[in-house]
């Protein structure tokens, strides 16, 4: 065997391979590579187990969670960021979008309700009571959710897509749903009007209606506030030099993003006969946690609920939206290598400050959820697509929670 300054060249040889073998598994593209099909695997994998374990029904929402972290991503459909540029900056593209997207759910979700009912199942929108709970539980998810730099499906797809502060912030939002958990009865006795549904209050026709008009007085104000800022209104820049690819790598326009995602919680609504949830799944992973550790959450206030005590009692796959919560993590992820997010290293390390920013935003957005029937998407969305009232008292207290929100951001590391 031939040797070279004591070392065979044989094993030069295979030291050059294994260099090689470790170089590839580091390339950008391999990563990327691998993550997706990662991420295939759990979408693939869970619905095949959900399908023989649960019920066809749940493997199909599996799947649209899926589909939501997916769309979620490749637009960058932020609740949190559209907000904080039309506060900062008077940009309102972002909300814009939003309110196109609930009025194509409104649209959607219209003949389902009237129906009422679809595939052996009622349908039924989120239409929840008017008061305290909802003002002040909206109030302080608006301020946590720019401390925590994402609201609650923004924290879930910000994770799927490599975002590290993201499961800082899951961590608050777990705890401070497991302390509402505790408080629910309280707050559920304080004042408050029924739940007003305005298809219902009025008729389907004038309910529409006023709801139309809601929609288009916030679209038309975001126009008038902008374009007296700015003298034109600014869209937002988004390079688009992947031609038809842009459907896998992104990024999307709002608009389609939103409407995408308005499609996206009619067939929830169909198939499961109420729209789609977020945080419900975050009280009901932290209050088992405290379960394995010898408290007693079916003693809470929260859990007195036949149908809530029955998923406490249950396995997790058993329940849809943590399913689907998970699902939402793997689209994102799914969506995220798509687009090469991880061509650059994920970064773990987080600043002091922005960590327990973070972990504060998610205990306040945690808590604040609880008590206000919902998140962004559980109260925000789907309760202004339900045509419920208290969809809009919670878009309104949340937005001046958000004012406040953005102002503490400095505070927690965060650039504006």
């Amino acid at each position: 065997m031939i040797q070279k300054g004591g070392v065979t060249l044989a094993t030069m040889a295979n030291n050059q391979s294994v260099s090689s073998t470790q170089t590839i598994m580091k390339t950008p593209n391999n990563r990327n590579t691998w993550l997706s099909v990662l991420s295939l695997l759990i979408l693939i994998g869970g619905t095949i187990f959900l399908y023989t374990k649960v019920s066809f029904n749940q493997s199909l929402l599996y799947v649209l969670g899926g589909g939501g972290g997916f769309i979620l991503y490749q637009a960058r459909f932020g609740f949190t960021s559209a907000w904080r540029q039309f506060i900062l900056h008077r940009r309102g593209e972002g909300i814009r979008a939003q309110m196109i997207m609930m009025l194509v759910a409104n649209a959607l979700f219209l003949p389902l309700l009237l129906k009422g009912s679809m595939f052996g199942h009622s349908i039924s929108g989120y239409v929840s009571p008017v008061g305290m709970s909802v003002l002040v539980g909206a109030f302080i998810f608006g301020i946590g959710m720019q401390m925590g730099d994402g609201c609650a499906s923004g924290t879930l797809y910000h994770i799927g897509g490599g975002d590290m502060n993201g499961v800082v912030t899951l961590i608050g939002f777990i705890a401070g749903s497991v302390i509402a958990a505790t408080h629910f009865n309280w707050w559920m006795n304080t004042p408050q009007f029924q739940p007003i549904s305005l298809i219902e209050h009025f008729n389907v026709i004038t309910g529409f209606l006023v709801q139309f008009i809601m929609l288009a007085i916030v679209y038309f104000a975001t126009i008038l506030i902008e374009k007296r800022k700015h003298g034109k209104l600014i869209p937002q820049k988004r390079e688009n030099t992947n031609g038809w690819k842009v459907i896998f790598k992104g990024p999307w326009p709002l608009i389609f993003g939103g409407v995408a995602l308005a499609v996206l919680n009619a067939l929830i609504l169909m198939i499961q006969g109420k729209p789609w949830g977020i945080t419900s799944a975050f009280a009901l992973w932290g209050s088992k946690i405290t379960q394995a550790f010898g408290a007693n959450p079916e003693t809470w206030s929260y859990w007195q609920d036949p149908a809530k005590a029955a998923s406490l009692e249950s396995p997790l796959y058993m329940d849809v939206t943590t399913v689907m919560d998970i699902s939402l993590m793997a689209g994102a992820l799914l969506a995220a290598a798509f687009a090469g997010r991880f061509s650059k290293p994920v970064q773990f390390k987080l600043p002091t400050r922005m960590t327990i920013g973070s972990l504060v935003g998610g205990l306040m957005m945690g808590y604040g959820a609880r008590i206000s029937f919902g998140c962004n998407i559980g109260a925000y969305f789907d309760g202004i697509a339900s045509f419920s009232m208290h969809g809009w008292l919670w878009f309104v207290a949340a937005f001046i929670g958000s004012i406040i929100g953005v102002k503490l951001r400095p505070y927690c590391a965060y650039k504006k």
